[in-house]
């Protein structure tokens, strides 16, 4: 068989594999979190291009030390003050906050569990169900996310959220990713390019201000070099298919490229370059930051309805 699953001998970690080209995805069931994804590269050697953890013991220990990799649900990036309101009813987040905002929701240490898998000729799937069920955390709404990996042949690995609401009313809803992706030793010397339309403004508290600027910056391939950022951005497309990905970030000297192509689910990119510039984060959001309270990009899922978010990582050797 071309593609197979090897659990990890703890069962909290499942390696999607491809035994033709080598290609690996390293998921872990704490927070369904992405640790891994490797390529085999010219001269023998495997590149991981996830800046994750040691282990899952490693990830439950810091995975608040920056969220490499977190699941972003019910809400995206920053709530000012963890508060907002819904349907006439005030609520206060009670989870993870950084200054005066809770941020990047409520799963990314959730307890996840295998639903189901799937090997054949052309993929490998995994996928992963958590019912949240916590009226503790200042969400109080019930709802099932099942979170799907699926690596295929051309080094395609697709992950798709699907969320449905199973409580009795309506509840809020904004979906993202948060992984940090690495090319060589830095980011300084890498070539990127996103398909960036329009720079949410932020105020000092990182938080949108109601405004947004023409942002094209990296709509073609540029060196990085020691660009900083923090930053959200509205994309060009819908969304991204083929061979026009909405962000990509290469490395000539290592032969590596790695494309992202989010669907129509994800219309805004977040990036965010961290201090020790070893990786770069490109989450993609369903909505911008802090849209329980500025209705931006907010759903609004009614009882037993379901949303399904989508986005493909693709390696290439260049």
């Amino acid at each position: 068989m071309r593609f197979e699953i090897i659990p990890g001998a703890d069962q909290q970690s499942y390696t999607l594999k491809d035994n033709t080209s080598g290609t690996t995805a390293e998921i872990l069931t704490f927070g369904a979190l992405l640790n891994r994804f490797t390529i085999p590269v010219k001269g023998g050697e495997t590149i991981n291009v996830i800046d994750g953890f040691e282990d899952v013991t490693d990830a439950k220990a810091n995975i608040t030390d920056g969220f490499h990799s977190a699941k972003l649900s019910p809400f995206v990036c920053r709530l000012h003050l963890g508060a907002y309101s819904f349907e006439g009813k005030d609520y206060k987040i009670d989870k993870f906050y950084m200054g005066d905002s809770a941020i990047h929701g409520l799963l990314y240490d959730a307890p996840f569990k295998v639903s189901a898998t799937h090997v054949d000729e052309n993929k490998a799937t995994l996928s992963l169900l958590y019912e949240y069920r916590d009226n503790s955390q200042g969400f109080p709404f019930n709802f099932d996310i099942e979170i799907i990996y699926k690596l295929s042949v051309q080094n395609d690995l697709q992950v798709t959220t699907h969320v449905t609401n199973t409580g009795t009313g309506n509840m809020p809803l904004n979906d993202g990713w948060h992984p940090y992706f690495k090319l060589g030793a830095t980011i300084n010397t890498a070539s990127i390019r996103f398909d960036s339309k329009e720079l949410v403004e932020f105020d000092e508290a990182l938080l949108p201000n109601g405004k947004t600027s023409l942002y094209n910056s990296f709509n073609l391939f540029k060196v990085f070099g020691d660009t900083e950022l923090d930053n959200c951005f509205t994309l060009n497309q819908p969304s991204y298919d083929g061979d026009l990905p909405a962000f990509e970030i290469k490395d000539e000297q290592l032969g590596l490229s790695l494309s992202v192509y989010p669907d129509e689910a994800y219309p805004y990119l977040q990036i965010y370059t961290p201090p020790s510039r070893k990786s770069i984060a490109v989450e993609n959001l369903s909505s911008i930051p802090d849209s329980l309270n500025n209705k931006t990009g907010l759903i609004i899922l009614e009882a037993g309805a379901s949303r399904t978010f989508s986005t493909t990582y693709r390696l290439t050797q260049i």
